[in-house]
C-alpha cells in the first residue's frame, strides 16, 4: 500500500500506527522515497505524521517527543489534532472523542516545531458522518487557527533547541 501510494506521484500524508513507536517511521517513509525512486518520481513528496498511541482500551495519547523523533525522518512532520482525542470503540459500538483537548495538543504540536496540523471540522460535528466526537466545530476554527499561526511563528522563530542539547 506505501509503495502504491508513493508511486501515484502525489503528496502522501503517512500516518504513523497507533502501535508504531516514532524511530519506526524512518522505515515507513524510506519505504516510500524508495518506491517513488524506483518510479522515477520525487522523493520528498511525503509527511510523517503524528496521531497518537494506543494507551490501554479505548484510549489514545499524543506523546510530544514523537514529533521530534518523527522529524528525524528527514520528511515535513504532521500532527493530527482531531485522531489524537479518538477514543477508539469508546462509545461501545462507535468511536468516541475529546473534542476539547484539540486546542491543547494543537497548541503543544505547533510549539514542537512540526509543519503542519491536520484537523477535521465539521458545521455541526454531532451530525457528522464521522468523527464528530473529536471534530472541531467550524465555528472554533478561526480562533484556533489564529492562535496556532503565532505561535508557529515565534516556535519556528526561536529554532530547536533540543538539537543543542547533546
Amino acid at each position: 500500500f506505501i509503495r502504491a501510494c508513493a508511486q501515484s506521484g502525489k503528496p502522501v500524508n503517512i500516518k504513523k500506527g497507533q502501535f508504531l513507536a516514532p524511530h519506526d517511521m524512518k522505515n515507513v517513509i524510506d519505504k516510500a522515497r524508495h518506491a517513488a525512486r524506483d518510479a522515477g518520481l520525487p522523493e520528498d513528496n511525503f509527511m510523517a505524521c503524528e496521531r497518537g498511541a494506543s494507551f490501554g482500551y479505548n484510549n489514545l495519547v499524543s506523546d510530544m517527543r514523537s514529533l521530534a523523533i518523527m522529524r528525524e525522518t528527514g520528511a515535513p512532520v504532521v500532527f493530527d489534532a482531531t485522531h489524537s482525542v479518538q477514543l477508539p470503540g469508546g462509545q461501545g459500538t462507535s468511536s468516541g472523542g475529546q473534542r476539547e483537548f484539540v486546542p491543547v495538543l494543537a497548541r503543544a504540536a505547533v510549539a514542537t516545531g512540526v509543519a503542519g496540523v491536520f484537523m477535521e471540522t465539521h458545521p455541526d460535528p454531532a451530525c457528522a458522518k464521522s468523527d464528530g466526537p473529536n471534530a472541531v466545530p467550524l465555528r472554533r476554527m478561526k480562533d484556533l487557527l489564529s492562535v496556532l499561526k503565532e505561535l508557529d511563528a515565534l516556535t519556528k522563530r526561536s529554532g530547536f533547541l533540543e538539537n543543542q542539547f547533546d
